[in-house]
């Protein structure tokens, strides 16, 4: 491998020329006997080369080129060449692209570092604004204080100024009424001493005045008295005389006694006909029964009514499982019971409110074919006395209707309490023994349905008036969700797909949300 050193020879020759060594130093000879102290260091560069290394090199560089792996030993050596610049460019990109990363982050940094600053001047200028605004509204809060106290003095001033004025005009009225009142007590004075001199004056013959008018007014009224009692005298001297009108005086008065009797008790029957027939009691807040009134008033109404099918006595009511097929069953009772025309059967139903009491009792009456009212208990206590003639009406009203009357008697428990614990009134204790004479039997003319939050207080006739108790609990979860889904199939999703306004939730939907 002479040509490592730049030496070219024909091949398998020896090795060309030796290489040159550097020329010696002076003084290098003789100089052994010399100290390293004693001599300054070398000044030349290649005083302290050691040409050892490079004989090694230059003696298997002369192996190597006369062995025949030389090739395989250049392409070994270029390889490793390659490899190491490779290596180098690898570094080199590593390095690159360490200083990119390192740009980036600086960048990175430098970003962050202008969001701190930012927000940080942001979070300034916010609490300097803030601050500024502070005492703006600090400043505009003095300014009202001190416009406030200056209207305070102001209007102070001016009550002390009105006050003034005020008190000036008391007294001065006040000085005016005191003059008034000793000018006219005055007058008073003047006038009663001129009266009372003029009077004693002429004392005699006011005197005889007034006795002559008297001697007047005396005589008069015996003069009447006197004529009176003779045309009265002499009329009946000639009545009684006459037996024709004696007889036909005694008759006249006799037909008319009788025709004002007839007349009065004739007015209150046709009355109570009329009130029963065409009108409702006042007890009754809501009835279906029709009318001649109300058919008058709503002719198409009425009529769909009168041509309406028998409803379903569950339509639209949401209950529990085993509550539906117990009322389901009352209903069927109910109805096969108006076909056979037999006594109804009274029933009372009891829970919290909301639960739809009063709904399935509309439908109980629809379904079986039946007219329903509605009355609170609430109403009859604040009646008073006329709390039983208002009890005998509504059942009177009750037994006219020819359909069949469904009686439902809402928070029943108002005017139906123990007579013998609780305190009521003569005129509640008067009605509710009008209602138990009333319903002491089964009728086939109206059926009673009592509703009450707390059936414990009812009195015990009330109790043995009842023939089946229905408890209506809150609905749960599978209930609920039933009643929201009929909710919104009929007044959020029906209005919408028919283009009309969707309407809100109506009060009561025949059972409660509430938990």
């Amino acid at each position: 491998m002479s040509w490592l050193f730049g030496i070219k020879g024909p091949k398998g020759e020896g090795a060309g020329p030796p290489l040159s060594l550097p020329p010696a130093q002076p003084g290098a000879e003789g100089g052994g006997d010399r100290g390293a102290g004693d001599r300054p260091a070398p000044k030349d560069k290649w005083s302290n080369f050691d040409p050892t290394g490079l004989e090694r090199a230059a003696k298997a560089a002369r192996e190597l080129e006369h062995s025949r792996h030389a090739k395989e030993a250049l392409s070994l050596a270029q390889m490793q060449e390659q490899t190491l610049q490779l290596e180098q460019q690898s570094k080199l990109k590593e390095y690159e692209a360490a200083v990119e990363q390192l740009k980036s982050e600086q960048i990175r940094v430098q970003a962050e570092e202008r969001r701190k600053t930012l927000s940080e001047e942001t979070r300034q200028h916010q609490a300097r604004a803030q601050y500024q605004d502070k005492l703006a509204r600090q400043r505009y809060e003095d300014q009202l204080k001190q416009q406030q106290l200056l209207n305070e003095e102001n209007l102070r001033k001016q009550e002390e100024s009105v006050q003034k004025q005020e008190a000036m005009r008391r007294a001065t009225v006040e000085r005016e009424m005191e003059l008034r009142h000793k000018n006219e007590m005055l007058r008073v004075e003047a006038e009663a001493r001129a009266r009372a001199k003029a009077e004693r004056e002429n004392a005699d013959i006011i005197r005889e005045q007034i006795r002559l008018k008297a001697a007047e007014h005396r005589q008069t009224i015996l003069e009447s008295i006197r004529t009176a009692g003779t045309l009265f005298g002499e009329g009946f001297r000639t009545f009684v005389t006459d037996w024709d009108k004696v007889t036909a005086t005694v008759a006249g008065l006799t037909l008319l006694a009788v025709g004002v009797y007839s007349a009065k008790n004739a007015t209150s029957v046709a009355g109570r006909y009329i009130e029963a027939r065409l009108g409702k009691p006042s007890l009754v807040r809501e009835t279906s029964r029709i009318t001649v009134l109300e058919a008058l008033r709503h002719p198409v109404q009425v009529s769909r009514r009168l041509l309406s099918k028998p409803q379903d006595a569950l339509e639209g009511v949401v209950l529990s499982p085993s509550l539906e097929a117990r009322v389901r069953d009352i209903a069927i009772a109910t109805r096969n019971t108006k076909k056979n025309h037999s006594l109804y059967r009274n029933i009372l139903m009891y829970g919290p409110p909301g639960t739809g009491k009063t709904l399935f009792a509309k439908k109980l009456a629809l379904h079986s074919g039946m007219d329903y009212a509605i009355m609170t208990g609430g109403d009859v206590a604040p009646m008073g006395r006329d709390g039983v003639t208002a009890m005998h009406k509504v059942f009177d009203w009750a037994s006219t209707s020819r359909r069949g009357l469904l009686l439902f008697v809402d928070e029943a428990d108002a005017f139906l309490r123990k007579r013998a614990t609780e305190k009521i009134s003569e005129d509640l204790r008067a009605t509710l023994n009008a209602f138990l004479h009333r319903t002491g039997q089964h009728s086939s003319k109206f059926m009673l349905v009592l509703a009450s939050n707390q059936p414990e207080q009812f009195d015990w006739a009330v109790n043995d008036r009842i023939d089946e108790m229905v408890r209506f609990d809150l609905p749960q979860r599978e209930e609920r969700e039933r009643l929201v889904r009929m909710y919104f199939d009929k007044y959020v999703l029906k209005p919408a797909t028919e283009g009309k306004q969707p309407w809100r939730m109506p009060p009561r939907m025949g059972s409660s949300l509430r938990p």
